[in-house]
């Protein structure tokens, strides 16, 4: 690792070092949600609701690409921090090497998978005949060819990162969002792609990211632990126990997420297109919420984790307590803002009235929740970053597929399309409530810890 990084985990005044990480991570969280959000911008200046609800319904398998790449990258970032926390720099390489091929292995079957099965797959998507062909197309270019890139891209984000490179992993990330920004349009309207230019240009912005990061790994290779040598490869000493407990919460998250909303998605799809449309671009929106939470907690992972491992638990704390407080602030004005400009939002995307409708309705209910949101996924990032696995995996649980699936049809039964959307605001506070009756006693834990460290530190003086 580079001095200044070892600088920034060490000794940099605490804000300044969270400043450092999250800044880079959560502008290319936001970036990146911005280029998901340009394609449904394109395709809805298209003014077909099919072609919107099309790509909605292939988002879910899309998504789950993150959730092999959080597998692999955020699982490797805990270990791969808190080895070098210890000096163990070969068993963060050989953890690195691991971690890439184990992300371009899972992203290769996951998208032959889909490749094969797509005629029983995607009608349990909800597809029909209208938007059937749409939602294919999208999933053969960002999903069985784009698959093992997008997965590759951003676990070797995840991975970066923990080395504190965290303005590297971020450059990477935002290129990937404004070359495929750039291309959505000339592959949907001169070249007469429509959503499946959309696709093709999401599969060639990820290649463009891969090969970055790539690019970068191999120009820092005598100061870097990570290694994409096949030679460094191992799962010995506990590596791929410790990456895939750390890593499946996230992995978990995605996977019951995608599980949600596919759900949500066949349950809406029932009513109409506009319907589905509306929620589709509502979530896409919120999605830059989720995204400003998201890199708070994950920017900041690799800071708790090295002083975690070298026992330094005040400047863990006091990280800790800084950042949840960053990402509360934060996180209500995000919803507020959300909130009130849901309609001028809505019509940005899609000059349609029914599906500009139901679609502020959506994202209204669903908005009011950023800082229970933002105060879960940081307490789930705090338990990865220090090694714990069940306590994640259940808050992920929780939040994703354990309430909201059984709660939808109920609410969906008793109050139809429009009463849809609560089943979100409901989960996310259930799930924060859990994540803070967990945290607190750790919280206590390690304050004690601190004070049993002071207490020796004074008697070695004496």
């Amino acid at each position: 690792m580079k001095a200044d990084n070892t600088e920034l985990f060490e000794n940099r005044p605490v804000t300044k070092a969270i400043i450092a990480l999250v800044i880079p991570t959560i502008i290319s969280q936001i970036i990146t949600v911005i280029y998901n959000m340009a394609d449904t911008f394109f395709i809805g200046q298209l003014g077909d609701a099919a072609q919107v609800a099309g790509a909605t319904l292939a988002m879910p398998p899309f998504v789950m690409l993150t959730g092999f790449a959080n597998l692999f990258g955020i699982g490797g970032a805990s270990l791969i921090s808190r080895s070098l926390g210890v000096g163990n720099k070969e068993k963060a390489k050989k953890c690195s090497a691991f971690c890439i091929y184990g992300a371009a292995l899972s992203g290769l079957i996951y998208g032959l998978v889909f490749l094969i099965f797509a005629p029983t797959l995607l009608p349990l998507l909800g597809t029909d005949e209208s938007t059937y062909s749409y939602c294919f197309d999208y999933i053969l270019f960002t999903v069985t060819i784009g698959g093992v890139p997008t997965i590759l891209s951003a676990c070797l984000a995840h991975i970066v990162r923990a080395e504190g490179c965290a303005k590297e992993a971020s450059l990477g990330m935002a290129l990937g969002g404004i070359l495929n920004i750039a291309l959505d349009p000339l592959f949907i309207f001169p070249l007469g792609l429509k959503l499946k230019g959309a696709a093709i240009a999401t599969m060639l912005s990820n290649v463009a990211v891969t090969v970055y990061f790539l690019v970068l790994i191999y120009k820092r290779r005598r100061t870097s632990v990570i290694s994409f040598s096949p030679r460094s490869i191992s799962a010995r000493g506990g590596i791929a126990v410790e990456v895939l407990s750390v890593g499946f919460p996230s992995f978990l998250l995605l996977l019951m997420g995608t599980a949600s909303n596919i759900v949500l998605n066949k349950l809406v799809a029932g009513y109409s297109n506009a319907n589905t449309a509306g929620m589709g671009i509502a979530k896409k929106i919120d999605t830059l919420a989720f995204a400003i939470a998201n890199g708070m907690s994950q920017g900041v992972l690799p800071l708790i984790g090295y002083n975690f491992a070298a026992k330094n638990y005040g400047r863990m704390r006091e990280a800790i307590r800084k950042s949840l407080i960053f990402n509360l602030i934060i996180a209500t004005v995000g919803a507020v803002l959300l909130f009130t400009l849901a309609v001028p939002l809505l019509k940005f995307f899609i000059d349609d009235a029914p599906t500009v409708e139901y679609g502020q309705h959506f994202l209204r209910a669903i908005c009011v929740t950023c800082p229970a949101i933002s105060v879960t996924m940081m307490i789930i990032a705090i338990f990865q970053a220090t090694g714990k696995r069940v306590r994640p995996m259940i808050l992920s649980f929780i939040r994703k597929g354990g309430l909201d699936i059984p709660l939808v049809f109920v609410i969906n039964h008793f109050f139809g399309v429009w009463g849809i959307p609560f089943t979100t605001p409901i989960c996310d506070v259930l799930a924060m409530l859990t994540a803070l009756g967990m945290f607190i006693p750790y919280w206590r834990s390690f304050k004690k810890s601190e004070l049993s460290n002071q207490a020796v530190n004074q008697e070695n003086r004496n």
